[in-house]
């Protein structure tokens, strides 16, 4: 499995989740059995640019969407492997969570995010850990 295959499937299923759209409507959509659009999302399978194409059009995105994000690594002691730093759309409870947040009156907002900014710290590399 090529890793752009997969980042590429990985933001499919995401988008597809976020808009409520089952592996079947959208195969029926663009012509394909769920099956494939299984296939396509684990990056199993290579999506061609003109069923990218169709994808993005029933999923509403431009098909730069489904690039958006991925760079890759600039450490030379690193492998050269694609990073898709948004890969937290792929994730139900994440979507939902930023949902919920989006409705929250700004002060609650400032207020939850300070609660979670208190409870994660960064590390060397960037990313986020659950402090302890």
């Amino acid at each position: 499995m090529n890793k752009i295959d997969v980042l590429v499937g990985k933001r499919i299923r995401a988008r597809r989740h976020a808009l409520s759209v089952s592996q079947s409507e959208l195969g029926e959509a663009i012509g394909v059995k769920f099956q494939q659009i299984q296939k396509y999302e684990t990056g199993a399978n290579r999506v061609s640019a003109s069923r990218l194409w169709a994808i993005a059009e029933r999923l509403g995105v431009d098909v730069v969407y489904f690039f958006e994000g991925i760079a890759r690594e600039t450490d030379a002691t690193v492998a050269v492997d694609p990073v898709d730093k948004m890969d937290f759309l792929s994730d139900r409870d994440t979507i939902e969570m930023m949902e919920l947040y989006r409705k929250l009156p700004q002060t609650q907002r400032s207020a939850v995010l300070a609660f979670m900014r208190s409870m994660a710290v960064e590390s060397k590399t960037g990313n986020l850990s659950v402090a302890k």
